[in-house]
């Protein structure tokens, strides 16, 4: 097939006495640096007549110069794969007879130079191809995605190994688009572009087209049935689809025919997708279809091998590639992050629990040197008497009490009761000597705005309804502890002690000297004072509705309530509508100058103006404060630095524009009551461990770094993630695998001190196609998030968006010299089939609110709040949001009763562009934070009238969805419901638009369309092509 490298100089050339020549390079009125991939040639296939069996080469002993016919192919074999040109070539063990055939006389060796026809022997370029019998005609669409990496052999460098015959391999019917034309398609028109290494005729009107890279024979001569390609006889091209996405199976190489018979076609241990010319242009172009698209959501790593079985579930540990480098020069060639993303609560798969060990008798059994706790991966010696550390490899004593004999296996004879040694994820309940002070309560402390913009949007009203809804569910209880301090220019503090019938409201306006009067009782037990606190929630919205108070002390109430806490620690949850203007930490409106915004000033409006806020972040972290910002305003109120003290201390940024009670309260209301009654890890600390030579060097989330490799976390709970980077210590690494230990020691709302560990193993390669091969596309595009908006608190927005494109060309340019030598890419796009949503996700990275455009584009207080959200955010979730899902529901509405269950059965997810919004539709997009209900300008009458009732045809920005008394209004409804269930972190209210409604359609709908060019960012395809120029130019 041609497998000749594009990049070593041809082989030297015989003399010009062979029967077929190549063209002048003078007769080529067009040139380009590589060949046009993907071209087909025309619908017409002449049927081959008997041509002469001398035009057909059939040297079985050097290179092969095209597939065989049944006359020609080895008797003894069904198959073979034909060799090619060039050292650089590996084959897996022949499957046919070795002893050399001759070749029929008049067939040119590979490196022979053809016969040069004359100029006036040329009268037109036809190609004669045979047709191939019995193909069938499919539709063209996304093709069905491989199923497994192929792992590299052990008995083999090279990067492919022998495979079973591939036979041609086509898109399902069902594809996500629209079936093709199911016949032989003719030839994009335009010019076809020359290959560098063969010259071609200049183009004479013809009814045939000639193949890129073929020869041109005589006129009075037959053709042979194959054209050459750059020296060798080739094959037509597929005709499943002329360009497109082609995974490592079922690729073709270009001007190939997919195998037939007992033929068998090089594996390519890749995918690719072909650029070529797209109609009425000579420029290279993509067939969008053809693209790949996360329309699955994310895709679990590869499972490991069996002897990794014992690993953590992916949820909580996830290595961005599962094959440790074993050498400095490799990881130098690897360019994207090397680290993992740690998720030590997430919740457990569904029908699995992690086991709480208490081990009261022996203490937790721990290696006395590395201090990592007993795991699958360590072994038993001396008869069970020593166990032996896999991160240090330190032989330890067994404990009297935990000793058990070994079985004929070296198997401790009691594996199965013992969890901590079968099971990747467990949880060991702490002795005292894990704590330095008895274990806290759970402790919520609420800070509120009550100035006359939190009391006219409805804020305190939503907030207190859902603080007494949730009283009940609250964890800990009875130890939970609770307490509220409100602020507008002065401080009132209440006094919520047992005896009392009623609150006492002290008032403190001294804002230079703040003191907290009765300390004692500002801080109360939830299950003494249950009626106080009711009383005081009751009364609370009426407390202030006549406030006009427009000023906010929120610095000194801050310093008050941190000298509440500073005793026990606890969760602190502030709810902010107005800039803070008086006292400590009083802010002033910035990002108002223009001129500011593209120069290397613009990242200090990013950061927190005033010190006073990390600084008290630091405090806060200290004494095991964890703080939750909720934001309100439809103001600038300078989110960058108050949101700091949620970064530094592990909390979150909730933030609600112009909030309104009547349209934004539901999703406060839910969004809080998760905050309070979903299960909190206090006090914790958290350290990931790692086996000799390598070690984490950064970590990226929201928490504070206590040591070089501790993270102080004083409130965890199962939303939060957090990414580290890791690098090797040593030159070269002797060890087969790597092991890594997470451990989260922490207090439990139930006051116990316990321990929760994750461990897994790695292999440890030499092989950079293996380190590909086995990459987490989400686990690294979770650190590119981190790393990008980290660097855009230093850096402008264009560096930042920069930064992640160099980083996915070196990776992809690398890995595109990995297989110069073996296969003739040509101008195929190749990359991993591991990382095939990667440049996707790049470009919804840098089209995200954080990183996105520029002044214009997004208000300065929702930037800094996504990148604080997104900082914080589990793999899953952060993949969600950078690709949403957009299904169409109008059918499903239409269709008879249909159980919520068997709606994954029938909605499937459509690319994120407009060609998948038809005007006859509705459509949901749901980024895991809100929905839009989009509904097309002529969708059926009888569907709005359903959904909307009488408000149909107003204006859908003043409409609300609610449940109506229809059939199709609450199989909506309950879809929806569905759909929130998924995922409880954060609640999605619906917004409605109509087609054309602008500007509203344009940023709920279009500007998410991240597959789109709009303002100015480049489109999926263009994004591609950009991607593939940079890679070429240095490959």
């Amino acid at each position: 097939m041609g497998t000749e490298n594009p990049g070593r100089p041809n082989f030297p050339m015989a003399s010009s006495t062979t029967p077929f020549a190549a063209v002048p390079p003078t007769m080529s009125p067009f040139s380009s640096s590589g060949p046009v991939v993907g071209s087909e040639a025309p619908g017409f296939r002449a049927t081959p007549s008997a041509f002469p069996q001398t035009t057909i080469p059939s040297t079985l002993s050097g290179p092969a110069g095209g597939p065989q016919t049944s006359g020609f192919r080895p008797a003894s074999p069904a198959s073979y794969i034909p060799s090619t040109v060039g050292p650089f070539q590996r084959f897996p063990a022949p499957q046919f007879p070795t002893t050399p055939q001759p070749s029929p006389a008049g067939a040119p060796s590979a490196g022979q130079q053809s016969f040069q026809p004359s100029a006036g022997q040329v009268s037109s370029p036809l190609i004669f191809r045979p047709q191939p019998p019995h193909m069938p005609s499919v539709p063209m669409g996304s093709p069905p995605p491989s199923n497994v990496n192929v792992p590299q052999s052990t008995s083999d460098s090279s990067f492919f190994a022998s495979g079973p015959n591939f036979q041609p391999s086509f898109p399902p019917a069902d594809s996500s688009y629209p079936p093709a034309r199911a016949t032989l398609q003719p030839p994009l028109p335009g010019y076809i572009k020359q290959s560098t290494a063969v010259s071609q005729a200049p183009p004479i009107q013809s009814p045939f087209e000639a193949q890129q890279g073929s020869y041109i024979p005589p006129a009075p001569t037959p053709s042979p049935p194959f054209p050459s390609h750059r020296g060798a006889f080739g094959q037509p091209p597929s005709v499943a689809a002329p360009y497109g996405l082609h995974s490592k199976d079922q690729f073709q190489q270009p001007g190939s025919i997919p195998p037939m018979g007992g033929i068998q076609g090089l594996l390519e241990d890749f995918s690719s997708l072909s650029v070529s010319s797209m109609p009425g242009s000579i420029e290279p172009g993509l067939d969008p279809k053809a693209l790949p698209r996360p329309l699955d959501g994310d895709v679990e790593p590869t499972p490991l091998p069996e002897a990794y079985s014992m690993n953590c579930d992916p949820r909580y540990l996830r290595l961005t590639t599962s094959a440790i480098p074993n050498s400095q020069s490799l990881v130098s060639r690897w360019h994207l992050p090397l680290g993992a993303v740690v998720c030590p609560l997430a919740e457990a798969p569904d029908g699995e629990e992690v086991p709480v060990l208490n081990f009261v008798s022996t203490g937790i059994i721990r290696c006395r040197r590395c201090r990592t706790y007993v795991n699958p991966y360590v072994t038993f010696t001396d008869a069970g008497r020593k166990w032996r550390c896999n991160i240090c490899s330190l032989l330890n004593d067994v404990p009297g009490e935990y000793f058990a004999h070994l079985d004929a296996t070296g198997r401790r004879v009691d594996l199965d009761q013992r969890p901590e040694l079968t099971k990747g994820s467990v949880e060991f309940v702490a002795s005292t000597e894990y704590m330095v002070r008895p274990p806290m309560p759970p402790l919520y402390f609420f800070l509120i705005d009550v100035s006359i913009s939190a009391v006219r949007s409805g804020m305190i009203e939503v907030v207190a309804q859902t603080i007494k809804s949730c009283l009940d569910d609250l964890p800990g209880f009875p130890r939970t502890q609770i307490g509220f301090i409100t602020y507008d220019s002065s401080i009132h503090f209440y006094n919520m002690k047992s005896l009392l019938t009623r609150p006492q409201m002290m008032v403190v306006s001294d804002l230079d000297d703040v003191f907290v009067p009765l300390p004692d009782d500002i801080l109360v037990n939830l299950s003494e004072s249950r009626s106080v606190v009711e009383a005081f929630l009751d009364s609370f919205p009426s407390m202030f509705q006549d406030n006009m108070n427009v000023e906010s002390a929120f610095g000194p109430a801050l310093k008050a309530a941190f000298t509440v806490m500073n005793q026990l620690g606890g969760k602190l949850l502030i709810f902010q509508n107005t800039m803070p203007s008086l006292g400590v930490g009083r802010l002033r409106l910035r990002g108002d100058d223009l001129g500011i915004y593209g120069t290397d000033k613009e990242h200090a409006l990013r950061i927190p103006e005033d010190l006073f806020y990390k600084q008290m972040a630091a405090d806060l972290t200290k004494y095991q404060i964890g703080v939750n910002v909720y934001a309100f305003s439809d103001k600038y109120t300078d989110i960058a630095s108050i949101g700091t003290l949620a970064k530094y201390t592990g909390g979150q940024v909730y933030y609600y524009p112009s909030f309104q009670s009547a349209n934004h309260g539901e999703k406060l209301r839910n969004e809080l009551a998760r905050d309070l009654t979903r299960e909190t890890a206090w006090e914790a600390v958290m350290r990931i461990r790692c086996g000799k030579g390598i070690r984490f060097t950064s970590y990226h989330g929201n928490f504070m770094l206590r040591s070089t490799d501790l993270l102080a976390l004083p409130a965890v709970d199962c939303d939060k993630a957090y990414a580290m980077q890791l690098s090797l210590e040593e030159t070269l690494l002797t060890s087969q695998t790597v092991y890594f230990q997470v451990a989260l020691l922490y207090t439990a709302s139930c006051g116990e001190r316990r321990i929760r560990v994750h461990t897994a193993a790695a292999p440890v390669v030499a092989d950079l196609g293996e380190m590909y091969r086995q990459a987490d596309t989400g686990a690294i595009v979770s650190l590119f998030c981190r790393l990008a908006i980290e660097k855009t608190l230093s850096h402008k927005l264009e560096d930042a968006r920069n930064s992640v494109q160099l980083r996915i060309v070196k990776a992809l340019r690398e890995y595109r010299n990995l297989y110069a030598v073996q296969h003739r890419l040509g101008g195929r796009m190749i990359y991993p089939e591991s990382l095939m949503f990667l440049t996707l996700y790049g470009l919804a990275l840098c089209k995200s609110t954080p990183l996105l455009g520029g002044y214009a584009d997004v208000q300065l207080d929702e930037r800094c709040a996504a990148g604080f959200t997104m900082m914080a955010l589990p793999v899953k979730k952060l993949l969600k949001l950078l690709y949403p899902t957009l299904i169409r529901v109008d059918d499903y509405l239409l269709k008879p009763l249909v159980k919520a269950d068997e709606l994954k059965n029938i909605i499937r997810r459509l690319p994120l562009t407009t060609e998948s919004l038809d005007s006859r539709g509705l459509y949901i997009f749901d980024d895991g934070f809100h929905f839009v209900l989009w509904f097309g300008r002529m969708l059926s009458p009888d569907i709005a009238m359903s959904l909307l009732g009488p408000d149909a045809a107003a204006e859908l920005s003043k409409v609300t969805l609610i449940e109506r008394d229809t059939e199709m209004s609450r199989k909506l409804m309950e879809m929806l419901k569905k759909l929130r269930e998924s995922d409880h972190s954060y609640y999605q209210l619906s917004y409605l638009v109509r087609q054309g409604e602008q500007p509203r359609e344009g940023f709920l709908v279009l500007t998410n369309l991240v597959e789109d060019a709009i303002g100015g960012t480049n489109g999926y395809v263009d994004w591609m092509l950009q991607i593939h120029r940079q890679v070429q130019q240095n490959a």
